[in-house]
């Protein structure tokens, strides 16, 4: 029997310098297209992702540029269109400032109070 797994992503931008996506979603992404029952909460500044108007077009660190920047809202919406929940802290959003309306359609908001009782509907939690 498979297990229902919770990834919390809480670190942003986890190398996307050397690779064009966040390593934690591209996993996420690859399980769930392989019938792992699999949901997603960004939390921290990982709440950043879920921006619709981010542009990393010109992105480059010293002399290192990157030429396939990474489009994370895009990669989250692909993952809610594959089945995945994804959810976010709301107060983590506010926060950052952080409007509803800046955000892309599907991810669900979470009041950090109802945290616990999301975890417990998981048989896995990892956090990242």
């Amino acid at each position: 029997m498979s297990k229902h797994i919770l990834q919390i992503v809480d670190t942003a931008y986890r190398a996307t310098l050397e690779e064009q996506d966040d390593p934690v979603l591209w996993l996420a992404t690859s399980l769930k297209g392989n019938g792992i029952s699999l949901d997603v909460l960004l939390r921290g500044n990982a709440v950043n992702y879920l921006v619709r108007d981010q542009d990393a077009t010109g992105l480059q660190f010293g002399g290192r540029r990157q030429t396939q920047p990474p489009s994370l809202a895009r990669d989250v919406q692909r993952l809610i269109e594959k089945g995945a929940s994804v959810y976010y802290l709301e107060d983590d959003l506010e926060k950052r400032g952080i409007r509803q309306g800046e955000i892309i359609d599907g991810p669900r908001p979470i009041a950090e109070a109802a945290l616990p009782e999301l975890l417990t509907t998981y048989q896995q939690v990892w956090s990242w």
